[in-house]
């Protein structure tokens, strides 16, 4: 017997699955915290939590991660150089530390416009070597011929040896500047890949385990661990990406919505026809425009670890993620007592970071290059949680909550705080945790609402009931503003929406919120078995999907002779016909996807391929199209 695993490591869980082969069964599955900043170990604490007599015989592991997103977001990611070789229009603030743009490129035919100045190329990257992990470079029209990006990247590996990424690689897409910045975040972002694979790798091969290592895409597509070491950058958004594969696998629907409900974020996106619908413009993260296809989704940051906090009698979710009471209790023997017995602020010093429930906690990254009051404040938190109140009272000096902002984003400081996990501890819907630690903190905050603190829990679970409708209906409705579907959702006038297709709950206790989204929502809503752990789901049983997108142009050259250009992923080529050309066109199209396919390890006998053909001519029947644009996509699974 064969079986396959799948892993996702999240924000706050990193779940562990194992699916037979033979039917489709899941065997088992586990559960850990996510650690910071080392996944590895929470992702061996998951799989430890797994029946040890399966993993033998598993032959393929497939992950997902929130790796190469939050990198990004919290501005992580190892330094880069990046080369623009053309007429670029950088905006004011592009804020990349290490960029040159050098004269070259090519028009919107593959023409070379300006020789490539490849002395001023040499110049900064002698310059820069030492400084950077990486290096980058995006040519104008490199879609249409990438010679002038594979030459630079063929000399800058002679020069240092470094990974050296090209736009033209990652996108066939219109869009110099946005095809660079695509490559130099993926540039940065190699190296902490490389870590990471290797490091699952010794994992599985210490457990005894003969695997092959795939990863997910952000389109929900698998693909094989060498492309996922050159191109990390398309394992962003892979999390919700695992959630929508997964709920369409638990679901048995093809088509459906899909809420996933995680520790930091809710995610709505949509399966059509066994596809994810994907962002046509490229995927925006941490305020970049890429040009990476990924899933189309509505995001809010409202999660199951959300700081629920109080200011002006007023109850806030959001929109940090900190350590629910109830898990802090577990972690941190002693907390408990500590909650009952701390010192209250009073209601007029109430802000995110100074309230009754919310403590502090080192996370164990040494710190380095830190500020006098970051340093004194640093000094303050230890091992065992503290908050600002309590640190007053010792020091009698009034510190900045902002200096905690600045040790939370350099990750050297965790927080602590009610959640609406917390709440639903307190209402008994859900109680994996300390449940009394989250009854002293709602009745801690009970004290600031004026509101009893049963219905306080209850007016928190309907608040992230109403937000999950929310992101849904504003998924749906993309051309409606939000604040109008808002303004219907926060009426009792009679009033619900009505979904036509199933809409499918993925995450921890989802279930719990079934009946407040029923208030709101006339829909199918399901929460299939192993909904807990649907992303890992996800991770194991996406299918492999590639995208191959071919243009021929018929042009004129300077001597009016009739030319025939083709772009595709491997350059510009010139054809004596339009009929040679598509021809040539057809086969390539679908040489590709195989070779992808094989690389990748799919199953070439269950791989099937689609062709659309879009012509652009002139209105008499008969003629020779101008433009011809022909997309490949070719769907495969994983051999089994």
């Amino acid at each position: 017997m064969q079986y396959s695993m799948g892993i996702d490591a999240g924000g706050t869980y990193t779940d562990s699955i194992i699916i037979r082969d033979s039917d489709g069964k899941v065997m088992d599955s586990s559960k850990a915290l996510t650690t910071y900043p080392d996944l590895l170990e929470g992702i061996r604490n998951s799989i430890d939590g797994l029946d040890e007599k399966y993993l033998k015989d598993v032959k393929m592991v497939s992950v997902s991660t929130t790796l190469a997103t939050n990198t990004i977001l919290e501005k992580n990611g190892y330094p880069a150089g990046l080369i623009l070789v053309g007429d670029y229009k950088i905006p004011e603030k592009m804020h990349v530390e290490f960029h040159t743009v050098v004269k070259g490129g090519h028009d919107h035919h593959g023409a070379e416009l300006f020789s490539l100045d490849m002395g001023a190329v040499e110049a900064f990257v002698n310059r820069v070597k030492d400084k950077v992990s990486t290096f980058a470079v995006s040519s104008y029209f490199s879609v249409r011929n990438p010679a002038h990006e594979l030459a630079v990247k063929a000399r800058i590996q002679e020069l240092t040896g470094m990974p050296v990424v090209c736009g033209h690689e990652l996108s066939l897409d219109l869009g110099a500047y946005e095809r660079g910045i695509t490559a130099y975040l993926n540039a940065q972002l190699i190296p902490i890949a490389d870590q990471f694979i290797r490091s699952i790798r010794e994992e599985i091969s210490r457990r005894g385990m003969n695997s092959r290592l795939l990863m997910l895409k952000c389109d929900g597509s698998v693909v094989g661990i060498n492309e996922a070491l050159e191109k990390p950058i398309e394992s962003i958004f892979s999390g919700p990406a695992a959630s929508l594969v997964g709920a369409s696998y638990l679901s048995g629907f093809e088509t459906c919505a899909v809420i996933d409900v995680g520790g930091t974020s809710t995610d709505v996106s949509m399966l059509e026809n066994g596809l994810p619908e994907l962002c046509a413009e490229g995927a925006v993260v941490g305020g970049w425009q890429t040009k990476v296809k990924a899933i189309r989704m509505e995001t809010s940051a409202m999660g199951g670890d959300s700081h629920v906090w109080v200011r002006n009698m007023k109850i806030n979710i959001g929109p940090r993620r900190v350590i629910p009471l109830c898990v802090a209790a577990v972690k941190y023997p002693g907390f408990l007592e500590a909650l009952r017995k701390g010192r209250i602020p009073g209601a007029m010093r109430l802000e995110e970071n100074v309230q009754p429930t919310k403590f502090f906690i080192r996370t164990g990254i040494e710190p380095s290059n830190l500020g006098k009051f970051e340093k004194e404040l640093f000094n303050r938190i230890g091992d065992f949680p503290t908050s600002l109140n309590d640190i007053f009272w010792e020091t009698q000096n009034k510190l900045s909550p902002g200096l905690l902002d600045s040790l939370i984003r350099k990750r050297l400081i965790q927080a602590i705080g009610f959640t609406p996990t917390d709440a639903l501890h307190v209402l008994g819907d859900y109680t994996t945790w300390d449940r009394e630690a989250s009854k002293v903190g709602a009745k801690l905050l009970e004290r600031y609402t004026q509101t009893d603190h049963i219905e306080l829990c209850k007016q928190i679970k309907q608040d992230v009931a109403r937000n999950m409708a929310l992101n849904l209906v504003s998924f749906i409705q993309k051309d409606v503003p939000s604040s109008e579907i808002e303004k219907i959702l926060l009426s009792d006038r009679f009033t619900q929406f009505r979904m036509k297709i199933p809409v499918v709950l993925i995450g921890g206790p989802v279930g719990a919120y079934i009946e407040e989204l029923k208030q709101i929502l006339d829909a199918d809503i399901i929460v299939p078995e192993y909904a807990g752990v649907g992303n890992a789901v996800g991770a194991v049983v996406g299918k492999g999907i590639k995208r191959i997108e071919i243009l021929i142009k018929n042009t004129y050259s300077k001597d009016k002779r009739r030319l025939v250009l083709l772009f595709s992923p491997r350059g510009r080529e010139t054809f004596g016909s339009y009929p040679e050309a598509l021809e040539y066109a057809e086969a390539l199209g679908r040489k590709l996807v195989m070779e992808y396919m094989t690389e990748a390890g799919l199953d070439k006998g269950q791989v099937q391929i689609e062709v659309d053909k879009k012509d652009i001519a002139l209105s008499e029947a008969g003629t020779i199209p101008l433009e011809t644009k022909l997309v490949f996509v070719g769907v495969g699974m994983p051999k089994i």
